[in-house]
């Protein structure tokens, strides 16, 4: 990849949005998952907590990619190169893994509501979520592979004294990673998003079917149904594109950085996931907001009490001066 200044300011524009807006509500995602996990848990707690870590995670490791777009070139210690990358793929890969593992319970909760209640313990959803970062660290351990892969080309620079992060291969790389992309693009693609597709549309034709439900919840379960949706395909979808092409064509596509981007959007996005997902996360972001209304109101009430203070201060001495002067 060849860094230019648009692109550069545009990776910075979009990762510092990420950042600012993924960062504080994360946090209030954390604590109010760990909150209600210690009280009452459920699978969807489980998931939606392990969802919030892994975005926790993508985004403190952002910032290596922020300072490689603000400089056009890796200026880093190289060691946080591979480890950066792996880490940002892999939470990547997880995301889609929790975004279908919710999909599947909630499908399961509306379409079995007895039979599934019954059964649904938080201790498979552990198990799941074990499984999920295991795979995708392993899967994505091909950037370690990549960056420090014997190379028999002489001409070919060393990983160490290159002005990039994984973004230069040789033909010799290539023929490893090709195939990976497109294993890549069917397990974390193609496998999830029928899945979410059928998960979500029968929620919500069971939904809307049926007389009993309140408006309310029927439209926060069908708005959670349709965001998620658009989140995954939204964010996912290009990225997975560019494997398929990169497969197909033996290269790494040029827009693949493009591509990336909309997969950095996704940690500021499952925050309004967790809105509609988790009564609990609407109980706190509801209690913060009211708190932050409070605040705000005190401060600008104590500002104009003291503005308000300081223009009688200055009038009582303009009155003494007056005063003064016809004393005399």
């Amino acid at each position: 990849m060849v860094w230019t200044v648009n692109l550069s300011k545009l990776v910075l524009a979009v990762d510092g949005f990420t950042l600012i807006t993924g960062v504080p509500a994360n946090i209030l995602a954390f604590y109010t998952f760990c909150k209600k996990i210690r009280q009452r848990s459920t699978p969807t707690d489980v998931l939606l907590l392990s969802l919030t870590i892994s975005d926790l995670v993508f985004l403190f490791f952002l910032p290596f990619r922020m300072v490689e777009a603000a400089n056009m070139k890796w200026t880093l210690p190289y060691f946080l190169c591979p480890l950066s990358g792996l880490i940002f793929y892999a939470t990547i890969c997880n995301s889609t893994f929790h975004l279908t593992a919710i999909s599947v319970e909630r499908y399961l909760g509306v379409a079995f509501p007895i039979k599934y209640k019954l059964k649904r313990a938080p201790r498979y959803a552990v198990i799941a979520v074990v499984f999920f970062w295991l795979v995708s660290m392993a899967q994505c351990s091909i950037v370690y592979v990549m960056q420090y892969h014997h190379h028999s080309n002489p001409n070919f620079t060393e990983p160490s004294k290159r002005n990039s992060c994984y973004d230069e291969f040789s033909e010799e790389q290539l023929k490893i990673l090709v195939p990976v992309r497109l294993q890549l693009f069917v397990v974390y693609f193609c496998i999830p998003i029928p899945i979410c597709c059928f998960c979500y549309f029968r929620c919500i034709y069971i939904l809307t079917n049926l007389p009993n439900v309140n408006s309310k919840k029927r439209m926060r379960s069908i708005g959670m149904a349709l965001g998620t949706l658009l989140v995954f395909i939204g964010c996912f979808m290009p990225f997975s594109v560019s494997h398929l092409e990169g497969f197909i064509g033996g290269y790494s596509t040029e827009w693949r950085p493009y591509a990336l981007l909309t997969c950095t959007l996704n940690a500021c996005f499952d925050p309004f996931i967790f809105y509609f997902s988790s009564s609990a996360f609407r109980d706190t972001f509801k209690s913060v907001l009211r708190e932050l209304v409070r605040r705000m109101h005190l401060h600008c009430c104590y500002s104009t009490f003291s503005c308000l203070l300081q223009k009688g201060g200055a009038a009582e001495q303009r009155i003494h001066r007056a005063n003064d002067i016809s004393s005399q």
